[in-house]
């Protein structure tokens, strides 16, 4: 079976705008201590988008304003 689910991947500072309330340097710090996933490309640290949701809200999904749920 082929999926065509894309994941969407963020630099530091797409993720610190995408969640209100968490600072690009929270993110990095997250991202050095294991904290949330991430890989290294270049200077850059790339971070999956459903990681970074999972970090900061759990597993559990959540409703946003839009209708989707992450």
């Amino acid at each position: 079976m082929e999926n065509n689910t894309k994941l969407r991947v963020l630099t530091i500072g797409e993720a610190a705008r995408l969640i209100d309330g968490i600072t690009e340097y929270r993110i990095r710090q997250m991202c050095k201590t294991g904290q949330l996933r991430s890989f290294k490309a270049g200077n850059k640290f790339l971070i999956a988008e459903d990681d970074l949701i999972e970090a900061v809200f759990g597993k559990s999904s959540v409703v946003i304003g839009g209708g989707e749920t992450w």
